[in-house]
């Protein structure tokens, strides 16, 4: 069993090792969309992006980006991913609905 901590929701859920953090949040009521991602969100197979979470600790303890992340979150910091392609092996706590903001310098690629 590890614990997700929801910060802005202030809550904390137990989850099996290998479960999803979008079914999971969903299954506990936390709200991980905008308005936008409500009514747009593709159920869960990493086709919207809207699913978009911030790991604020135990990035080690999820599993790691898949492609289909790699393509959404672009221009999202490294420390975000899509929920829905995400299973948690460990503790962590995420910050659901994070703002986009832009790349630090050494992680846009150098212009010509």
């Amino acid at each position: 069993m590890a614990n997700v901590k929801f910060l802005k929701e202030g809550q904390e859920v137990f989850v099996s090792d290998g479960d999803n953090l979008r079914y999971k949040a969903l299954e506990n009521r936390i709200d991980i969309y905008t308005l936008m991602g409500k009514m747009m969100n593709c159920g869960g197979y990493g086709q919207c992006g809207t699913c978009v979470v911030e790991v604020a600790e135990g990035m080690e303890n999820l599993s790691p980006r898949t492609a289909v992340e790699e393509r959404k979150l672009k221009k999202w910091p490294a420390n975000c991913r899509l929920a829905c392609q995400t299973t948690v092996h460990g503790p962590v706590a995420i910050n659901t609905k994070p703002k986009r903001s832009k790349k630090s310098p050494s992680e846009s690629p150098a212009s010509a």
